[in-house]
């Protein structure tokens, strides 16, 4: 997925209103409840696939990437601001990338009606010319705003935007990662390659006056599979969906990954490779964190690997995982504009048991910051045989270390990477925050590897920080890949999450 598309959102969100009325749902009212999209996936999902036409005129589909950032949707026309409701909806105007508009419904009262697109609804700026004509029927997707950093004043907080795409914000945070609805056949090889599902229609409920969610259903289609979604979305200084999902298979997929997670990673302190920029780190994730039930917590550093890199974090109980921003100092990326300290993670959280499976990373190799190459979902160990159904719930977290880590041990906060005392052997320096407990007596650096030899591994106390650092020298005995772990403990007790890492010579 092009970063261009994510600007896209972030320049609509400066449109400027203009004298007008909110758009009014109309057509036929037809009856909706809990089951009206999951009747509906079960009932597409019986039929054989059928691709979405292109949905929009020669003169849409024509816009360049300027071009559309200089279409706006115009304030005064946004869902729900004429009753003074606490969100507001607005509309992503179709063309450019997006040539297969969606459906877009508003609910209320058990009853749901379509919003018509028109171009009354969008201020077309100077770069885009001729007015575009032709008939069009949906949007390209939708945004909600509401008071989310300062009272009065409607934020965005949450953005659908793109196949299955979607992101959201906490308090005092930027766009950076994305989530998904579902992942279909990631980086696997053979024929075919991935597979990217579409929402296809949305059901947006109108919120009662004092509300503190909004929520939002989703129909979603692909070769493959169909699903049905209810997002139900609570900002705050971590914004909050609470996902149900129930996916139908139209044929077994050979990997089936939930909760998906997509995010941009070019460089950073322990990966910075032979880019020439006066920026320290360019990235809007920096690590991979896994909880287990039986207690383990795993953080797992990203990179930008020089071939496609696949990793496997297998468990028998997941408590969570996600994708994160640790570093919050803008020092470390000095970057004017992305201003990269702001972007928010995203962690999941299963609601019952969601079995044996593992946690998936892919990491692709790139040389723009235009382009999201992180992936991170969870594939369950039991297959969904062609006819059959998967249910599953989630909590999905967004904002500054949503995972609540200030509420844990210490994690790691840096890694580095540089040269050995000896030939060919790598150091390794890890900064671990502040614990919440108090102990006396030695901190140990408790260090494996793969293979290879570990050399000189100590740890100490961090004077500047309140945390400790620890260091290690890795002497590789090949040529293949060497996963690394490390934790620190006093005694018998254990002070830190693992980190783990894997080094390619």
């Amino acid at each position: 997925m092009a970063w261009g598309v994510g600007l896209c959102v972030a320049a609509l969100a400066c449109a400027q209103p203009k004298p007008g009325t909110a758009p009014a749902a109309r057509g036929t009212a037809s009856g909706f409840s809990a089951d009206t999209v999951l009747e509906k996936a079960r009932a597409l999902a019986a039929k054989p696939y059928q691709e979405p036409p292109v949905g929009v005129p020669p003169s849409f589909e024509a816009l360049t990437y300027d071009q559309y950032r200089d279409i706006r949707f115009r304030e005064d026309r946004s869902l729900w601001k004429a009753e003074g409701l606490p969100f507001r909806a607005q509309f992503f105007h179709p063309g450019f990338y997006y040539t297969r508009p969606v459906g877009v419904n508003v609910v209320e009262g058990g009853k749901a009606r379509a919003v018509p697109f028109s171009t009354d609804q969008f201020t077309y700026g100077p770069l885009v010319g001729t007015l575009p004509k032709g008939k069009v029927n949906g949007f390209a997707g939708f945004r909600i705003n509401a008071p989310l950093n300062t009272k009065g004043y409607y934020d965005e907080l949450v953005a659908f935007l793109g196949a299955s795409y979607f992101r959201a914000l906490g308090k005092g945070n930027l766009y950076g990662l994305s989530a998904r609805g579902l992942a279909i056949d990631t980086a696997l090889p053979g024929p075919g390659g991935e597979e990217f599902p579409t929402f296809r229609e949305f059901w947006l409920e109108t919120p009662a006056a004092g509300a503190d969610t909004v929520v939002v259903h989703a129909l979603l289609d692909s070769p493959s599979a169909t699903g049905a979604y209810r997002f139900a979305i609570r900002p705050g200084v971590q914004t909050v969906m609470e996902v149900q999902a129930t996916v139908f298979a139209r044929k077994q997929v050979r990997q089936l990954g939930l909760a998906p997670l997509t995010s941009m990673y070019l460089f950073g302190e322990n990966d910075r490779g032979d880019f020439d920029d006066f920026r320290p780190e360019v990235h809007d994730s920096d690590g991979l964190s896994v909880w287990m039930k039986s207690g383990e917590k795993l953080w797992r550093p990203l990179k930008n690997p020089r071939q496609v890199q696949v990793s496997s974090f297998r468990t028998d109980g997941l408590a969570g995982f996600g994708l994160l921003q640790r570093d919050q100092a803008f020092s470390s990326y000095e970057d004017l504009e992305a201003r990269s300290e702001r972007r928010p993670g995203a962690w999941v959280e299963p609601v019952g048991d969601w079995g044996k499976g593992s946690v998936r990373l892919v990491e692709l190799p790139t040389r723009e910051e235009i382009n999201d190459n992180i992936v991170a979902f969870w594939v369950p160990d039991a297959p969904v045989p062609a006819g059959a159904h998967l249910g599953f719930s989630y909590r999905l977290s967004w904002g500054f270390a949503p995972e609540g880590v200030k509420a844990g041990g210490s994690v790691v906060a840096a890694t580095r990477v540089a040269a050995g005392t000896r030939v060919g052997a790598r150091r390794f320096v890890l900064d671990f925050t502040p614990g919440n407990g108090e102990g006396t007596g030695p901190v140990e650096a408790v260090v494996t590897a793969s293979r290879g030899q570990v050399l000189h591994p100590r740890a100490e106390a961090h004077a500047i920080t309140g945390g400790y650092r620890a260091a290690f020298e890795l002497l590789p005995d090949g040529e293949g890949p060497i996963e690394l772990r490390c934790f620190l403990k006093r005694g018998s007790e254990t002070l830190t999450e693992t980190w783990s890492y894997l080094w390619i010579p």
